[in-house]
């Protein structure tokens, strides 16, 4: 069974640039027709999809957020990266990184989630 878990640091200033690593276990993140996403939850708010890699490497991002997100992976670790840039504290959320078996931006398609990992933007 896929098992995922982010990590990353809780805290980060304004401006600063917000990095957070998944790491995969149970499968390869080269399998084939497998997405590997970001998710986020504001609080008080509903799960904001932002970006994905795809099995292939391919990626693609949220339209509202593509201008300061960048998702990689590194597929010796079995780990994909999110960067987002110019954080701003509207940008503190429960960052959540999940897979699917289906090419959708839709979070009630996603088999597998992390527990999640809380990070404020404050200086």
């Amino acid at each position: 069974q896929v098992q995922l878990q982010e990590s990353g640091p809780g805290l980060v200033k304004p401006s600063q640039t917000l990095s957070l690593t998944c790491t995969v276990s149970g499968g390869s993140i080269t399998t084939n027709y497998y997405y590997w996403s970001w998710i986020r939850q504001p609080p008080g708010k509903g799960l904001e999809w932002m970006g994905v890699v795809a099995y292939s490497g391919s990626t693609y991002y949220s339209p509202s957020l593509k201008s300061r997100t960048s998702i990689s992976w590194d597929t010796s670790k079995n780990q994909f990266t999110l960067q987002l840039s110019s954080v701003t504290p509207e940008d503190t959320a429960v960052y959540y990184c999940a897979s699917t078996t289906v090419a959708s931006t839709r979070s009630n398609e996603y088999d597998y989630w992390g527990q999640g990992t809380q990070v404020t933007v404050s200086s």
